[in-house]
């Protein structure tokens, strides 16, 4: 966006591609002493011109040029990862009157469409409306950026702020000290984010990222935090939970992000995610600055073996191990704890084991209370003639 800045400090910069040397001076007659003009003869030198100049407020551009044409140049500005040249308004100035140049113009985001041989009134009433619209939208944007620091949620997203996450984390952290219980920490990050970007444009790298943040949202429990760091990586907070079931709840999650497919334009777009995770009484952090970047440590080891994966204090997370660790003789106090985590969805497929481990204690409260607890029944579903009913696969999990 136009930085706020008066005509004291300097006259607004527009950059001028053409490649007619007549048609550049006409303009730069036209606009002298109300802006300053910068020149280039095709798209290529404007689009480098825009890279290398942030004092540029605006682009006019012809549209038939050598090397890169207008079209091209507005494009590439739409397209930039840079959101001060993203962002930049562009007016197309062509000779041409074919309303299908206009539509296409206006369709790749030009913000004017001006023919050549138009009047100096109507060309800087176009710039300086322009000029004002980008100088109020960038005021607008540093006010919701203004608020969002006061605010525990992002207006856009719906995810608590940055500022406001860390502030909960660190109340959640003194909690967990308290209760010496553990809490984790989990960095999510998008494989390949800028290769994403170079094959199919920002605009369809957010619509991807929008749909994972819905995912992981949907996954987490209600006393969990989940923030955006960037575009790429979220970040959550999970108080109450070991290693072992934040392990095996990213890995999951993992998986998940590992089978979704999304179409755009008949191509089929697979993502994937590396997960980094830390917990406090594994690694020992008492602040959650150190448990996040401990996390994001665990990330960048992670992608430079390839992505695709959850690592932890010991490296790389394998699932068998995962799996093999909740095989273990089941424990009441642990399924228990799981549950308040995680859900019924990790603890239903050891349910006959479960009653197995109560069933002497059950036996004795219905022989002291007669209360018609249904032990055969129980029994019957300890030994697998009733187990399975609820869930024909055994694989379904729900965070």
């Amino acid at each position: 966006m136009v930085p706020a800045m008066s005509v004291v400090d300097r006259l607004p910069r527009v950059l001028v591609v053409d490649d007619s040397r007549m048609v550049r001076a006409s303009i730069l007659k036209h606009i002298r002493g109300r802006f300053e003009a910068r020149e280039e003869v095709d798209g290529e030198a404007g689009w480098e011109a825009l890279l290398v100049d942030p004092a540029i407020d605006l682009v006019l551009t012809d549209i038939g040029m050598p090397r890169l044409d207008g079209f091209g140049l507005l494009e590439r500005i739409r397209g930039s990862r840079v959101g001060r040249v993203r962002d930049l308004p562009v007016v197309i100035i062509s000779g041409e009157e074919d309303e299908r140049a206009r539509e296409r113009a206006l369709a790749l985001g030009a913000n004017g469409f001006i023919p050549k041989g138009a009047g100096g009134v109507e060309l800087l009433a176009t710039l300086t409306s322009l000029l004002r619209l980008s100088t109020t939208q960038d005021e607008l944007a540093r006010s919701r950026a203004a608020l969002a620091e006061h605010s525990p949620r992002d207006p856009e997203s719906g995810l608590v702020t940055r500022a406001y996450f860390e502030y909960r984390g660190e109340q959640a952290l003194a909690e967990a000290r308290r209760r010496q219980t553990d809490i984790a920490a989990l960095v999510i990050e998008l494989d390949g984010f800028d290769a994403l970007v170079k094959r199919h444009g920002q605009h369809v790298v957010q619509l991807i990222v929008r749909k994972l943040t819905k995912m992981v949202a949907g996954r987490i429990r209600t006393e969990d935090s989940l923030s955006q760091q960037s575009m790429a990586r979220f970040v959550v907070l999970s108080p109450g939970i070991d290693l072992a079931s934040t392990c095996a709840f990213a890995l999951r999650l993992r998986g998940s992000f590992e089978k979704l497919v999304m179409a755009y334009r008949d191509e089929r777009i697979r993502v994937t995610v590396t997960i980094g995770v830390a917990n406090s009484s594994i690694d020992g952090k008492a602040r959650v600055s150190d448990l996040l970047a401990t996390a994001l440590e665990r990330v960048q080891q992670g992608q430079a073996v390839g992505g695709n994966c959850v690592v932890a204090d010991r490296g790389r997370v394998d699932p068998l191990l995962i799996e093999a660790q909740r095989k273990q003789p089941c424990s009441v106090d642990a399924a228990l704890r799981q549950l308040c985590t995680e859900g019924g969805g990790g603890v239903e497929t050891r349910l006959p084991e479960l009653v197995g481990v109560l069933m002497p204690l059950l036996e004795l409260i219905e022989s002291r209370l007669h209360c018609g607890l249904p032990l055969e029944q129980l029994q019957r579903y300890q030994y697998g003639a009733d187990a399975g009913s609820d869930d024909k696969d055994g694989t379904r999990t729900t965070i």
